[in-house]
């Protein structure tokens, strides 16, 4: 599977490392992803990769 989220759509971006004496070397930054067992409303189930920040907004409790 591919290092993508679910729900988000976030996937790795690229960029520099830049040390002290500014060397440019290129690195990737991955997304959190963690596989979790999602229940939908018909009470099926179903694996899926999101990343954390998505699954602390689903946790989230809404605000009354």
């Amino acid at each position: 599977m591919s290092k993508v989220c679910s729900v988000t759509g976030k996937r790795a971006m690229s960029g520099n490392n830049v040390s002290h004496s500014q060397r440019h070397t290129r690195r990737k930054w991955q997304p959190n992803l963690i596989q979790v067992t999602i229940v939908d409303k018909f009470g099926r189930k179903k694996r899926v990769k999101m990343c954390a920040k998505a699954l602390r907004t689903m946790n989230r409790s809404p605000k009354t």
